[in-house]
């Protein structure tokens, strides 16, 4: 039974009788298409023009361009050098030249006369490797897409969630300029998306005074980059409108590999309306 069909071989051989005799041979056992070059010139065109050949055989012994120089030049080539090819020879037969079409990139170096079995299994041999690349490729492809499929899932559940916070979101970069926000942010300072990314948070924190203004960013960060998170401080933003608006303020850190601070996470509750409870007298005392 003939196999392989959707394999591309091209044959490459300056004599036609050999072209005719290497076509015969494959055609009986084989169901690929057969390329013809009779010039390694031809064989260099046909390669590049063809991104789908499969495998070359390439006689070695040729005018102009001989087989050796043929394949250096098809190794040299993006498009042309992962292509396996086989050398046949009737007269390069000695271990030196064998070496030498080695050097130059065959995978197969094979003497005529052709052993029709040899040549047919070597042949084979190849194809399968190539299935089985086609197949491992396939699979990890399939593998990619559900991995990609999955994540982009987990990004929308997640941008879902961000979106219908009731706190404010703010993601700063390591000198505290605004790079994401939520809608909720948005809707309590009194800005757009586009206004505040870019924007120093301390354009939207309230800074009373030289202490609190070092603090955000100095010795904030300082206990950020101890801790890792600094929760439920009380502040205040300044919404576009100059309203103060209290918040109940936390803020992480998401460190590097090294612990340097790549992003800071921070998340605002709309304090407004709420009433601090003092402690009684005697629990002061206490």
């Amino acid at each position: 039974m003939k196999r392989y069909a959707g394999f591309r071989v091209l044959a490459v051989d300056d004599n036609a009788h050999n072209l005719f005799t290497l076509r015969s041979l494959i055609h009986k056992h084989m169901d690929v298409e057969l390329l013809e070059a009779t010039s390694g010139r031809q064989a260099l065109e046909i390669a590049r023009a063809d991104p789908h050949i499969d495998l070359i055989i390439l006689d070695v012994q040729m005018p102009e361009m001989d087989g050796f120089e043929t394949a250096r030049m098809l190794k040299l080539h993006r498009k042309t050098r992962d292509i396996p090819i086989i050398f046949l020879t009737a007269a390069f037969k000695t271990e030196e030249f064998q070496q030498k079409g080695y050097d130059v990139g065959a995978a197969d170096y094979l003497l005529k006369p052709i052993d029709d079995n040899q040549l047919l299994n070597k042949i084979s041999t190849y194809f399968r490797l190539i299935e089985k690349e086609r197949e491992l490729n396939r699979v990890l492809e399939e593998k990619v897409a559900e991995r990609t499929a999955e994540l982009a899932q987990a990004n929308r559940h997640l941008e879902n969630i961000i979106n219908a916070m009731g706190e404010a979101l703010l993601i700063l970069d390591p000198e505290g300029r605004i790079t994401k926000v939520n809608p909720a942010a948005c809707r309590m300072l009194g800005y757009s998306e586009k206004e505040l990314l870019g924007m120093s948070i301390g354009d939207v924190f309230e800074e009373e005074g030289q202490e609190q203004a070092r603090a955000f960013m100095g010795t904030w960060l300082e206990a950020l980059i101890r801790t890792g998170a600094l929760r439920d401080i009380e502040a205040a933003f300044i919404a576009s409108d100059g309203r103060r608006v209290p918040i109940l303020f936390s803020r992480t850190a998401i460190t590097g590999e090294e612990g340097e601070i790549d992003e800071i996470i921070c998340i605002a509750k709309n304090m407004s309306g709420y009433r601090r409870v003092e402690a009684a007298p005697e629990e002061k005392r206490a």
